[in-house]
């Protein structure tokens, strides 16, 4: 975490805003800097910063399991 911040001193609501901010950065198509990843990638990439311990891995795991990736808008558009 920013300036080595612990996990405990960081809001449970920070550090799942940080975890969705990661995804949408790897899964922005208007990027035109890189290609955006799949979902399946973004996923793969998350699951292994989770077990690094980068993100709060039981927060991730609520991303997962609740499908929170499936709510944002280009999921929602179709």
């Amino acid at each position: 975490y920013p300036r080595g911040m612990k996990t405990a001193s960081i809001y449970p609501q920070s550090r799942m805003m940080a975890i969705a901010d990661i995804y949408d950065a790897l899964t922005a198509s208007d990027r035109p800097y890189k290609p955006a990843a799949t979902v399946e990638t973004a996923l793969d990439i998350l699951e292994n910063e989770a077990k690094r311990g980068t993100i709060d891995p039981d927060l991730f795991k609520v991303f997962t399991e609740a499908k929170v990736y499936k709510r944002t808008s280009k999921h929602l558009a179709r």
